[in-house]
């Protein structure tokens, strides 16, 4: 197997998705102005892409095995390509939520298969936790590179027009050459292959099995929490910097990217500290550091008055609270890492299915009540609600560090006989 086109295959396909999964910030801005939606409806575009991705994921998770990996990401990769497409002559709200309800689907598909390949390429924990933190943090790239194509596409002069939608055919080209690019890239799945008489039910049961053991449902209720911190934050920061700093349109879309890039440092940084140190150890600085940015950061978050026209003179709040992303990073790959090295390969699957839709569902609650909180208290008071699941995800991953290291015990003990 040619380990390193699978992996530049993996590689570019998160990349499309980052950039699509992501724009829905950017969305949120515009649609606002746009078709003068409010901030609590605008906040249902997260919905409509999360609650596909958990429903896809529901479904589909125990029996991708089946479809096969690099079917089910060519499935995706054909379908988004092809919304990408027609988006642009179908400008309009609905659309938008379409868009992101296929976008979600074909995620969904994506992120199981990727993350159930990272399975089979990989040979022990350390070079799992080290990769996983890698294909994150190229995540982040994508989003952060997101960013600045949409800004390139936004009129300031112009804020209702509706030309920011020609982005989409850059879109559709990218998602074309990923498929190209997997089309032409071969995996071996035989050792995940599942036998075809086993009815499919007995999947879905094993599944139901699976995240109601101890384990699993902390990790669940982790991994929840801390898509619910990110998702608040990345969805809402274009918001924060048009209406709470004042940036304009196209800046503040550019100035949320410093989000998306300190993310991509920490778990780049990430991946090349967990081969030395402990999870835990590092996750829970990462936790205490982030709370403390929050209340240093927001008090920053104010205008000085004057207009703002670029970088250099926008307050100092649009630059250090977004370094957020630096301790948050690490978190979500380092869980699901954790999970994923202590089952069993055949279960990768399943447990991706697992981490998809509650990684979803923690995005969609997130963005709803953040957008609500915004419109009735304002941006500073929505963002100070995120130390709230900070609190909630140190104690989580407590619980989850005492269960995994009880599990590991009984898998060596089994596995020397009892001696």
């Amino acid at each position: 197997m040619a380990q390193w086109k699978i992996k530049l295959s993996l590689f570019l396909n998160y990349f499309v998705f980052a950039i699509l999964l992501n724009s829905v910030g950017t969305v949120i801005l515009q649609v606002q102005s746009n078709y003068g939606v409010s901030e609590s409806s605008a906040s249902v575009l997260e919905a409509f892409k999360d609650l596909s991705i958990a429903a896809v994921s529901f479904f589909v998770a125990s029996y991708i095995a089946r479809i096969g990996y690099k079917n089910s990401m060519l499935i995706a990769l054909g379908i988004i390509s092809l919304a990408c497409l027609v988006m642009p002559s179908l400008n309009s709200f609905w659309m938008t939520k379409f868009l992101f309800a296929a976008t979600g689907t074909c995620f969904a598909l994506i992120k199981v298969s990727v993350y159930a390949t990272i399975g089979i390429i990989t040979t022990n924990k350390k070079d799992h936790a080290s990769f996983m933190n890698f294909i994150e943090s190229f995540f982040m790239v994508g989003i952060l590179t997101g960013y600045f194509i949409f800004s390139a596409f936004v009129s300031d002069a112009e804020p209702q027009s509706t030309e920011w939608f020609k982005v989409y055919y850059l879109l559709a080209a990218i998602s074309i050459l990923a498929f190209l690019l997997l089309f032409s890239t071969t995996l071996d799945e035989s050792s995940v292959q599942v036998q075809q008489a086993r009815p499919l039910v007995q999947d879905f049961i094993d599944m139901f099995r699976l995240a109601i053991t101890p384990l699993v449902l902390v990790f669940i209720i982790s991994a929840f929490t801390y898509v619910l911190i990110e998702q608040s934050i990345m969805s809402w920061l274009p918001t924060f910097n048009s209406k709470v700093l004042n940036l304009p349109t196209s800046l503040s879309i550019q100035m949320a990217s410093i989000l998306a890039a300190s993310t991509a440092i920490g778990r780049f940084t990430a991946g090349i500290a967990l081969r030395k140190l402990h999870w835990f150890m590092v996750l829970v600085i990462c936790l205490v550091a982030a709370a403390v940015l929050v209340l240093v950061a927001i008090p920053l978050a104010k205008n000085s008055g004057e207009e703002v026209t670029g970088w250099g003179n926008a307050p100092l709040g649009a630059f250090v609270f977004p370094l957020i992303g630096l301790f948050i990073a690490p978190i979500y790959p380092a869980i699901n890492s954790v999970i994923l090295s202590t089952l069993p390969a055949r279960q990768h699957g399943p447990m991706s299915g697992l981490i998809v839709i509650f990684s979803a569902l923690g995005g969609t609650t997130g963005s709803i009540i953040t957008g609500n909180i915004f419109e009735a208290y304002g941006g500073q008071t929505a963002f100070y609600f995120s130390l709230i699941p900070i609190s909630i995800l140190v104690v989580c991953l407590f619980f989850l560090n005492r269960i995994q290291r009880k599990s590991e015990v009984q898998i060596e003990f089994k596995s020397t006989g009892g001696h």
